[in-house]
């Protein structure tokens, strides 16, 4: 069997599971949210579903992660004792793997304008022309130099890969991000931006629907359901207090969440000042793809010469967003790979990087047909569904004893805090409930 690597310090540990958790939707996706849905009384919302909902899960993946020491398949496996949670696994490896399918074409389309920033920097039109024109060509080059980047990490393992990137990625996205907001704040338009997005209304509190978004961005934000927190509970140390840990993962994930709003609804709102539209028909903020790549590109060229470097500054923000995910999800069906079939890490990585890559050429290819397709089957039903599994199996079918015991191991008074007295009952009754609930709102 592969020796098995571990996280060399806490610090480590938190920003590499932060920076799994603060993927694009963080940045293009939880501002606008905030903005369409209450400002701060949203916000207030999110962060309160983020612990009745996020957290518990979160733990979960965790605990059972760092007891089995295996990748999703094998843990699963080992606290069913059957074949359905080794089949869960494996579930698990192909929803994340066809998650980081679609994801590698839009971290490449980061790659792309980060790129074409860089090449107007130096005054090449002609290259900027080719870059901003999409083609099958372009997405194809630029999806694979997403995954090389991606696999590049990976393959140096747990302390030499994934912990030494995200110990330097994670601050260095985060001091971008500041940098920005400074910079955007002091843009004519700014002022509303930020009265959007903080000045709260309480009267849609109790919205149906701001809850639903609510609960439903808490849940995915935190990269949960697909055994990306499940294999990194797995490198931790015994010694780690795993509900603190988890804890400051959450609040990462959610201080990021929140700190993006701060410079993507000021941006929209100095775009708007400048002449750019940023509502659609409907009246509602525009957000997802067409945000990033149409509404803040139209911004950065409205504001002359400094707008290519505010342009190359985001775009390398958001290439770092993508890339500390990506590396989370590559990283677990190499684990399999390697602890069930005996690859070694070099060709598990190879092997699962190609083949993703694969995937993301034939979705590439069929593009109208499967992207949109490939999201909501991956999103929208596989991973809640996971994460509703993950409970069942944590609540349900592993020992209550077992559980305290891997507890104890990082506090050995854990059974009299509160931490024991709420989440075996929570994890067990209520945040199936809650996901049962969110799922059916979203589908039906």
């Amino acid at each position: 069997m592969a020796i098995r690597g571990e996280f060399s310090s806490r610090i480590g540990f938190v920003l590499a599971a932060a920076g799994s958790a603060v993927g694009l939707g963080n940045i293009w996706g939880f501002p606008t949210k905030v903005a369409s849905n209450g400002g701060a009384a949203f916000v207030l919302v999110y962060l309160l579903l983020a612990f009745v909902l996020a957290y518990p899960v979160l733990m979960a993946e965790l605990i059972i992660g760092r007891s089995t020491r295996s990748n999703m398949v094998d843990a699963l496996g080992k606290i069913s004792g059957s074949y359905v949670g080794r089949a869960t696994g494996i579930w698990g490896c192909v929803t994340v793997s066809l998650i980081l399918a679609f994801y590698a074409i839009v971290g490449g389309w980061m790659l792309v304008y980060f790129a074409d920033s860089a090449v107007r920097l130096v005054g090449l039109q002609s290259a900027s022309d080719w870059l901003l024109t999409s083609s099958v060509t372009r997405n194809v080059i630029f999806c694979a130099l997403f995954m090389m980047l991606t696999a590049f990490i990976v393959v140096g393992g747990v302390k030499a890969g994934i912990e030494k990137w995200s110990v330097r990625l994670m601050p260095t996205l985060v001091i971008l991000i500041l940098a920005l907001i400074v910079y955007v704040s002091m843009q004519p338009g700014a002022g509303e931006g930020w009265s959007a997005y903080l000045v709260p209304d309480f009267s849609r509190v109790l919205d149906p629907d701001l809850l639903i978004n609510a609960m439903g961005q808490a849940f995915f934000s935190m990269s949960l359901g697909v055994g990306t927190m499940l294999v990194y509970g797995s490198y931790l140390s015994k010694k780690e207090n795993l509900p603190t840990i988890g804890a400051s993962v959450a609040l990462v994930d959610i201080g990021v969440a929140v700190i993006a709003g701060m410079l993507i609804i000021p941006s929209m709102y100095v775009a708007l000042n400048n002449g750019v539209e940023i509502f659609t028909p409907e009246g509602a903020l525009i957000q997802g793809d067409t945000l990033i790549f149409k509404v803040l590109p139209a911004l950065f060229d409205t504001i002359g010469t400094v707008g290519v470097f505010v342009s190359f500054t985001f775009f390398a923000l958001m290439a770092i967003a993508a890339v500390t995910s990506s590396i989370s999800m590559l990283e677990v069906p190499v684990a399999f790979m390697v602890e069930s079939k005996g690859l070694q890490r070099g060709k598990a990585v190879v092997f699962m990087a190609a083949l993703i890559f694969i995937l993301s050429c034939i979705i590439i290819l069929n593009f109208d047909m499967l992207f949109g397709f490939v999201i909501a089957l991956t999103t929208e039903y596989s991973q809640p569904l996971l994460g509703l599994v993950l409970c069942i199996f944590a609540g349900w079918v592993w020992r209550r004893d077992a559980i305290l015991t891997e507890l104890k191991e990082g506090n050995e008074n854990v059974e009299h805090g509160l931490f024991w007295k709420i989440w075996p009952w929570y994890v067990r009754f209520v945040c199936p409930v809650i996901i049962a609930l969110m799922f059916y709102r979203s589908v039906f």
